[in-house]
């Protein structure tokens, strides 16, 4: 089965995807070892680890296009729905950038709605016209077909056209053959529920990392809310950003190591330094 056959199989399941943020060939590794099927390439957590700030618009397709590849090649089996920010340009690009994903092994890829370039401001995400995103979400439909990757459609407009301009889109987006619908940053469970309605029975994915101004539901809630997939950027950025803050202070203090540090013997056996051994095994010389 191609990755895109055994998601599609995954969310035919009746249980809560939980899908945690990934960002390179370690996080897929590490994820994939902890039992997930699943992960988000998420551009945010792309955008801090190659460029160290925020997510607003900077990165660039070929940056995704590398990460997803280091992930894909880190963990081949982990099942990878790819942050397609806008699909990088008008429609052709975004057909671009489907075909790009697909070719590379995501199982899904998210194009949203934001107008790019933003202005000059890390406030708001203006959005561009209804029928101006029907065109790209159609062209992304389209391209899908050559490997048969999910779509994923988003919109951001919520918080500056209105929860019914929000739904009108996802409305549309299901017209137009989306696999899977994203409403950002919904107000309240109300909105989260009309949103999963307008969704007309397909999976419906959210951000549920705290602290953001959006409704992020508990795993257990967001099922009960008819929330198929949460994501959770920070749930493992947040940590890995401590732990370098832990290291570096440590260091700074005169010590060898953090607390926290990973025991040698687990460090090792993380990063598969056996699994190397007994794999270059049949290749090395006789002494």
């Amino acid at each position: 089965m191609t990755p895109p056959d055994r998601f599609r199989a995954l969310l035919a399941k009746p249980d809560f995807v939980a899908m945690p943020a990934i960002w390179d060939g370690l996080t897929a590794k590490l994820t994939h070892d902890a039992g997930f099927e699943t992960a988000f390439l998420s551009g945010s957590c792309v955008a801090a680890s190659r460029l160290g700030g925020p997510d607003l618009d900077i990165i660039s397709f070929a940056e995704m296009l590398n990460s997803l590849e280091m992930a894909r090649g880190a963990a081949p089996d982990l099942l990878i729905l790819a942050d397609g920010d806008h699909g990088y340009g008008n429609a052709m690009n975004v057909q671009r950038t489907v075909r790009a994903y697909g070719r590379a092994g995501a199982a899904a890829i998210l194009i949203e709605d934001k107008i790019t370039p933003r202005a000059l401001t890390s406030a708001g995400k203006p959005c561009l016209p209804r029928e101006e995103v029907r065109m790209k979400v159609r062209a992304a439909v389209a391209a899908a077909k050559d490997s048969g990757i999910l779509v994923m459609a988003r919109t951001d407009c919520r918080p500056t056209a209105g929860i019914e301009e929000a739904v009108a889109r996802i409305e549309m987006y299901v017209e137009e053959g989306a696999d899977i619908l994203f409403l950002d940053s919904p107000k309240d469970e109300e909105e989260v529920k009309r949103a999963v309605a307008a969704s007309k029975g397909r999976p419906h994915f959210a951000v549920l990392s705290p602290g953001a101004d959006r409704e992020t539901p508990t795993q257990a809630r967001a099922a009960e809310l008819g929330l198929k997939i949460g994501t959770f950027p920070t749930g493992t950025l947040s940590p890995a950003m401590a732990g370098m803050k832990a290291g570096l202070a440590a260091l700074k203090a005169g010590k060898s190591a953090a607390d926290g540090a990973l025991p040698p013997a687990e460090f090792r056996q993380a990063l598969g330094y056996a699994a190397y051994e007994a794999a270059a095994k049949p290749f090395v010389l006789p002494g």
